[in-house]
C-alpha cells in the first residue's frame, strides 16, 4: 500500500485531507494547508466570539431588569423605612426641593406644631410602584410612624408624586376634622395637580403648606392656584350648548323638507295650470 501511495506521487496527508493532493515533498516544494483545517478552525474562532457576545448582551439585559424596578421601589421603601420624625418636617425623597423651600417650610411647620399641637410632615416621592394610590401610601406612611391614634391622631402628611403629577393629605382623625373634605380636595383637585405639571414642586409644597396652616389658625383660605390659560381646555360641549346646536339643526331640517315637498308641487301646479 505504501509503495502504490509512493508511486502515484501523493502524501498521505492528502488522504486525510481530501482535495488537497499534492506531490510528495522531496526536500525543495511547500506542504500545503488543508483548507478544510482553516475553515473549521476560523468557524470555531467565529463561534466563541459570537457567544462571547450573546453572553454579554444577556448578562448586560439581566442587570438591567434587575436593577430598573429596584430604583423605582426604593422611594417607597426609603419612606417607611424612615424612623418617626422628630425634628425636621421635610422629606425630600424625589429630591425636587430647594434648600430655600425646605427651611422656609420646615420653620413654617414647626410654628405650626407648636401653636396648634398638629404635625404636618412633606413628603416628595418620584414614583409609586408598590401602592399605586397616593391616599393608601400616606394612611401606610402614618400607621407607620404613629400606630396607635393616640399618637397618631393629631398627625398629618402631604404626599406629592412628582412623575404622577398627583399626590395626597391625609393623617389622623383630628388631624382630618380639623383641615376638613373641602380643603382636602381642593389640595388633591387643584393645588396639586396644575402646580406639578408645571414642575413647579416647590410651590406645590410651599403653598399647600400655607393653606394648611390658615386652616389650623383660623385664617383665610389663600385658596389654590389659578390655571393659566390653554391649561386643560375644555373639550367637551355643555348642555346649554348642545341644546343650542340641536335646535338650529332641527330647523335647517325642517326648511329643507318643505323645500323639497313644496317647490315640486308649486312646479307641477305651474305646468298644470298652463296647459
Amino acid at each position: 500500500m505504501a509503495m502504490q501511495t509512493a508511486s502515484l506521487g501523493l502524501s498521505t496527508s492528502s488522504l486525510r485531507c481530501p482535495g488537497a493532493f499534492q506531490r510528495v515533498h522531496t526536500g525543495h516544494t511547500a506542504p500545503r494547508v488543508c483548507r478544510r483545517q482553516l475553515t473549521c478552525r476560523a468557524s470555531r474562532e467565529v463561534s466563541f466570539v459570537e457567544e462571547t457576545a450573546r453572553r454579554l448582551a444577556a448578562a448586560g439585559a439581566a442587570a438591567a431588569l434587575l436593577l430598573s424596578p429596584c430604583e423605582a421601589l426604593a422611594n417607597e421603601f426609603d419612606i417607611l423605612n424612615e424612623p418617626t420624625p422628630t425634628k425636621n418636617y421635610v422629606i425630600d425623597d424625589a429630591n425636587v426641593l430647594n434648600k430655600t423651600t425646605k427651611k422656609s417650610v420646615n420653620d413654617e411647620l414647626s410654628r405650626l406644631e407648636t401653636e396648634t399641637g398638629y404635625r404636618l410632615e412633606a413628603v416628595t416621592v418620584r414614583k409609586l410602584e408598590f401602592e399605586n394610590d397616593a391616599f393608601a401610601f400616606g394612611d401606610k406612611v402614618i400607621e407607620k410612624w404613629y400606630p396607635t391614634v393616640e399618637i397618631g391622631g393629631n398627625k398629618g402628611v402631604l404626599i406629592v408624586v412628582t412623575s404622577g403629577k398627583d399626590g395626597a393629605l391625609t393623617g389622623g382623625p383630628a388631624f382630618n376634622k380639623a383641615v376638613g373634605d373641602d380643603l382636602i380636595d381642593s389640595v388633591v383637585s387643584d393645588s396639586i395637580p396644575i402646580l406639578t405639571e408645571q414642575e413647579k414642586f416647590n410651590e406645590a409644597v410651599s403653598s399647600i403648606v400655607k393653606r394648611v396652616e390658615a386652616k389650623l389658625t383660623g385664617k383665610t383660605d389663600p385658596g389654590p392656584p389659578q390655571r393659566a390659560d390653554g391649561t386643560r381646555k375644555r373639550t367637551y360641549k355643555t348642555k346649554s350648548e348642545v341644546d343650542k346646536t340641536r335646535n338650529i339643526t332641527s330647523t335647517i331640517v325642517l326648511a329643507l323638507l318643505f323645500i323639497s315637498v313644496v317647490v315640486p308641487m308649486l312646479q307641477y301646479w305651474g305646468y298644470t295650470s298652463k296647459e
